[in-house]
């Protein structure tokens, strides 16, 4: 059974409505301009039949969030899922890449001091030595494979 629509709205109910709005905002079915104009409505309407009425022409749930009748083909468009270890095999790779990009650099840095005459310590072997060695240590005993 409805609600009495000449019951007093709450701030609670005009707060639902408002977030309604923002979503159906957010999904498009709604503009921004459109939104802003429901939500001063919402905001002025004293009784349940007011707020009815300005969300009169939006679908209370989101249709695409409902289940797939069972008369209803299913979609084959899914999304495959990935690999376990699939992320974490990627964001090793992005650390080693790091790792040797930052020490070409300041090997290059290094070497063109050195070519100047000045030669210096190998200062660069501080940063790519204990890092290299964190990142393979990592490698070596992080997550085994089952591919």
């Amino acid at each position: 059974m409805a609600p009495n629509p000449d019951i007093r709205a709450s701030d609670a109910d005009r707060d639902r409505v408002a977030a309604s709005l923002r979503e159906h905002c957010a999904v498009g079915r709604i503009s921004v301009e459109e939104m802003n104009e429901r939500l001063d409505l919402v905001y002025e309407a004293r009784t349940l039949g007011r707020l009815q009425e300005i969300t009169s022409d939006l679908p209370e749930e989101d249709l695409y969030q409902l289940p797939v009748p069972a008369s209803q083909a299913k979609s084959t468009a899914s999304v495959a899922p990935r690999p376990q270890g699939e992320l974490y095999r990627r964001g090793t790779r992005a650390m080693w890449a790091t790792w040797a990009m930052v020490s070409g650099i300041n090997l290059t840095i290094w070497l063109a001091i050195a070519l100047t005459g000045n030669v210096v310590y190998p200062w660069w072997i501080w940063v790519a030595g204990p890092w290299g060695a964190v990142i393979l240590l990592n490698s070596l005993l992080g997550p085994r494979r089952h591919d």
